[in-house]
This record gives structure tokens, C-alpha cells and sequence, in this order.
């Protein structure tokens, strides 16, 4: 018995020594890596040729090395540290407007509703020539952004340069304040008594914009029949809001996310801490591949409790959990610190960044290697690559000519100049692209400037191409390859008519956020928003919600 005893004790020790060794086996690679790295920076600073840019440097050094880790462990110096309280309160002290590159400058792409921006004066469309005694005409975003912000009540001069109108430079006087961006730009009641909140971020406030949403459909709808929430494109945020939204749907006490992290601290159960205000209200969840983190958390949630349905496309499987730690002079670093499981114990994290592919990418998880998990009600669901939804929806593809209207901003720059000949327009629930406006659109269009993608060109030559050196190129397949490509070669007029319908959802969001904003924009959105359709199809066939929620 003694002998078994000392043998225990003896492995015990073994393994124990063993530990220690490995530890103190890391902790001399790390201390060779750092002594290593400072012996190179001191032998630049010494002996390279040139003048090196040491903050540069460490930035560039540090950023290499997180990006071995996974994308959203970041460093933030202190000069930067106001864009992470931004990501985490929405709030930044400054004018209140989004910024757009082209054309090389800065301008207004959009003023915030009621901010110090729109009521000083400053309008979609504005390029930024000065801001108090600094010429921008040539700065790009960031620069422009920097000497925007400031304290609250501190006073900016900003020279304008604005497209179509007889006085084109204008000066203005902006009073900064604290800009707060709200993660709820549109709720309202649908013409079918479904309530729709859309939810952009989660932030500080998430959570009490989306009760005060939730309280005001009891006044516009006493007959509500369902509520969709619209998470396409949340990359998610502060991981308690999306709890407080959830907390809304289902009973108090109710387990919504756990997290597990190496740290102790960083292993916790977050439960609904209150009553719920609608406890058997049907609910649609919207999702794409652009829903991730926190908004995962809310839809996962709320499919694993067979709360509502989810709608649309996969999401995007972000399954990891950060938070801030303080650095040095000022620095942050955000941190991945833990994995988080929904209520069914699924991890829905869709890439792998501990194994990664030879070109250095994160491998994503096959579905073949996926694991099954049961709903509350017994409904099979998986792990691994996002949340699979319960009815899919196939999105409208953008195709290359829609990309190109949106993307090189001929449906920005026409908004402004309708805007300049349009003082009023109807509300964004009932403003229409006409015939005429449509015409008017693509009049504006300039084709020598308007880009097209050459894939169709390039494909057919390359084939052409191909051809010929398999000795295929004679008078008939020249003749048919002339003929293709005549049959190929872009028509700007027919191709913006065979794609209208595609065009006016940008092009009529864009008209009306000049004069509703972005809850305007959304507002006109929905109006023909195949989510929202599908949604609402579902909430109202009683029969049908009840069977996807039952697995039947």
C-alpha cells in the first residue's frame, strides 16, 4: 500500500515537474523573443542607413503579431482609444456625419438627423475644402475626421464646396456636442399590425431602444399579430445588450449565452434579468451572412428556446468573446478571451484560427465535422459555420452593373442633385421612382465615365485566345467569335432598364435619406424587402410558425 501511495506521490511529482518545466520551457522562448527583438531594434537604431520611424515600426510589429492570433484581437494606441469607446457607447464628441472618399477629397456623404452637422448647415454632397485655418481639399477620411472631433460645445469653421447650386462655396460654423449613434435607425408597426425593428450594433443603449420600441407598438398596434427583428448585417457588440433584448421574448431567469475562457473571470451564465413584455408574441429573426458575435448571441437564443424563427441565410459564425485591457501609456489592447454557447451548449464559431490553411488563412469548419445539438422543443440544430435558419431566403445577387451604380456613387451624387431641385418629396412609405425620375436617372449617367466590368470581353477573347492555339481560328470561328462579341458588348440604356427594379431600391434609399435619414432609408427598404415579406408570411399562417417551431 505504501508502495502504491509513493508511486502516486512519485507521478504526481513527475507531472507536476513536468508542468513546471514546460512553463518555465515558454517563458524562456518568450523572454528569447523579446531579448532578440530588442537587440534588432537597437542595432537599427544604431547602425541602418537611414532615419527609422521607431512608432511606425512597433505599431507594424505589434499588428503582425495579432494578426496570428484572430482578427478581433486588437491594439489601439492612445491617440486611438476614442474609436474603441465609440465601437462600445455609440457616443464620440464631434459634428455628427458620415464621411466618403472620391475623386481625391473628403465629403459629406450623409448628416445624422438632428445633428450638430444638419444643423449648422453641412449637406450630403459637401466637399470639405477647409476646416478652421487647415486646407483639406486633398485629405482623405481620417485625416478630415480628426479635425472634426473635439469637445462638446467647442466651435469648428468648415469650408464647403456644394454641388449643384449657383453659390458653390459656402462657409459654416459648427458647435461640436457629444454624438450619440443609435443602434435602432427605424421601428415602426407594418400595414399588417407586425411590428419591424431593425438593430444595427449593439451598444450601451441597445437594450432600453428596443423596449422603448417594443412599448410604443402597444400604442400604434393594440392588435399586434408578431414582431420581426432585422439582424442582417449586425456584426454585433456588447454581448449583455443583446441578453436585455432577449429578455423581452422569454421568461425571467431564462438562460441566454454562457462564455468559457481560460480565465475564470472570463467563464460566466447570463440569464434575462427581468419580465418579459411579450412572452408568446410570435417573432421573426432576420439573419445573413453579415449577422455575427452579439447578434448571433440574440438569434441564437432565441432559436435554441424555440422562441422565433430564423429567416434568411446562414449567418456569419463568430463564436469568440473580447474585452479591453489597459496597456501601457495609454494603450488598449482588445482581447479574445473566451468562446461563447448558446442555450443548447452550441459553439457556432465557423473558422479556425489555431489551424490554419498554407496560405495562412483561418480554416473553416466542415460541415461534415458539425455536431448535433436539440432545440428546447427537440428540433435538431448544429454547431460549427453560424446558424443555419429555419426558412431560407435566397437574397436578390447584386450583378455587376448594380454594383457599379452604387459603388462609383452615381446613385449618391444623383440623391444630392434631386435633392437641390426638390425641397419636399412624400414620406419614405410612399415616395415612388417614376418613369420620368428613372429617365431623368439615367440621363445623368455620363457612359464614357460610367465603369464597366470587362468579364464578359475578357472571357470571350480568352477563349478566342485559347482557341488559337489549339489551331481551332479559322474564317468560320473568327466570324463567330466577331458575331459573340458584338452579342456581348454592353448597352448601358438597356442594361440599367433590364435591372430598374434592382436599381430603385438603392437609388430611391438614397432620394429619401436625404430628406428622412437613415430611418428613412430603411423605412423605404422594406417596403419591397423579400426578408420582410418572407418574415411577415410566416408570423401570419399561425399554422406554419407552429410547425417550424416543432420540427414537423
Amino acid at each position: 500500500m505504501k508502495r502504491i501511495i509513493r508511486g502516486a506521490l512519485l507521478c504526481a511529482a513527475i507531472v507536476t515537474a513536468g508542468i513546471v518545466s514546460a512553463q518555465k520551457s515558454k517563458d524562456m522562448s518568450v523572454a528569447r523573443g523579446l531579448n532578440t527583438f530588442s537587440s534588432i531594434v537597437k542595432e537599427l537604431e544604431m547602425n541602418y542607413v537611414d532615419t527609422i520611424n521607431s512608432e511606425t515600426a512597433f505599431k507594424d510589429a505589434i499588428d503582425a503579431m495579432l494578426q496570428t492570433v484572430d482578427p478581433y484581437t486588437v491594439y489601439y494606441p492612445k491617440e486611438d482609444r476614442e474609436d474603441i469607446s465609440q465601437m462600445t457607447t455609440g457616443e464620440y464628441a464631434g459634428i455628427g456625419a458620415l464621411l466618403l472618399y472620391k475623386d481625391g477629397g473628403t465629403y459629406v456623404s450623409e448628416p445624422f438627423e438632428n445633428s450638430p452637422a444638419y444643423k449648422g448647415g453641412l449637406r450630403a454632397g459637401d466637399r470639405l475644402l477647409k476646416v478652421d485655418t487647415v486646407d483639406v481639399s486633398k485629405f482623405t477620411v481620417d485625416k478630415v475626421s480628426k479635425l472634426l472631433r473635439g469637445r462638446p460645445d467647442t466651435q469648428v469653421r468648415i469650408r464647403v464646396q456644394r454641388p449643384y447650386v449657383k453659390d458653390s462655396i459656402l462657409n459654416f460654423t459648427v458647435t461640436r456636442a457629444k454624438i450619440r449613434n443609435s443602434s435602432v435607425p427605424y421601428a415602426g408597426v407594418l400595414p399588417d399590425s407586425i411590428g419591424y425593428i431593425r438593430i444595427t450594433q449593439f451598444i450601451e443603449d441597445t437594450g432600453k431602444d428596443v423596449r422603448s420600441a417594443l412599448d410604443s407598438f402597444h400604442a400604434e398596434a393594440p392588435g399586434l399579430k408578431g414582431v420581426i427583428i432585422d439582424l442582417r448585417g449586425n456584426g454585433g457588440g456588447l454581448l449583455e445588450q443583446a441578453v436585455d433584448v432577449a429578455s423581452n421574448f422569454v421568461p425571467k431567469g431564462t438562460e441566454i449565452v454562457r462564455t468559457i475562457g481560460r480565465d475564470k473571470d472570463a467563464t460566466k451564465i447570463y440569464k434575462t434579468m427581468r419580465k418579459p413584455l411579450y412572452p408568446d408574441m410570435p417573432v421573426a429573426v432576420l439573419t445573413d451572412g453579415g449577422t455575427a458575435s452579439a447578434s448571433e448571441i440574440l438569434a441564437g437564443a432565441m432559436q435554441d428556446l424555440d422562441r422565433g424563427v430564423l429567416v434568411g441565410t446562414r449567418s456569419f459564425g463568430k463564436g469568440l468573446v473580447q474585452t479591453t485591457r489597459p496597456l501601457p501609456y495609454g494603450g488598449v489592447l482588445k482581447v479574445t478571451v473566451a468562446k461563447y454557447y448558446t442555450p443548447s451548449g452550441r459553439l457556432i464559431q465557423s473558422l479556425d484560427y489555431k489551424h490554419r490553411n498554407p496560405d495562412g488563412s483561418a480554416a473553416r469548419v466542415p460541415d461534415s465535422l458539425t455536431h448535433a445539438y436539440k432545440t428546447l422543443h427537440g428540433r435538431t440544430i448544429r454547431d460549427g459555420g453560424g446558424l443555419q435558419p429555419d426558412s431560407t431566403v435566397n437574397w436578390k445577387k447584386v450583378n455587376r452593373l448594380v454594383y457599379n451604380v452604387v459603388s462609383d456613387n452615381w446613385s449618391w451624387d444623383f440623391a444630392n442633385k434631386f435633392k437641390a431641385t426638390h425641397p419636399t418629396i412624400p414620406g419614405a412609405d410612399k415616395f415612388v421612382i417614376t418613369d420620368s425620375l428613372y429617365n431623368e436617372f439615367k440621363a445623368f449617367i455620363d457612359p464614357k465615365k460610367f465603369k464597366y466590368d470587362s468579364a464578359m470581353e475578357e472571357a470571350t477573347e480568352a477563349l478566342r485566345k485559347v482557341a488559337d492555339e489549339e489551331g481551332y481560328i479559322n474564317d468560320e470561328t473568327t466570324a463567330a467569335f466577331d458575331s459573340l462579341k458584338k452579342l456581348l458588348t454592353h448597352n448601358l440604356d438597356r442594361d440599367l432598364d433590364t435591372h430598374r427594379k434592382h436599381i430603385e431600391e438603392y437609388l430611391g434609399g438614397e432620394i429619401v435619406s436625404r430628406y428622412y435619414f437613415d430611418r428613412g432609408r430603411t423605412q423605404y427598404g422594406i417596403r419591397d424587402d423579400e426578408g420582410v415579406d418572407a418574415a411577415r408570411g410566416i408570423i401570419k399562417d399561425k399554422t406554419l410558425y407552429k410547425r417550424i417551431l416543432s420540427g414537423k
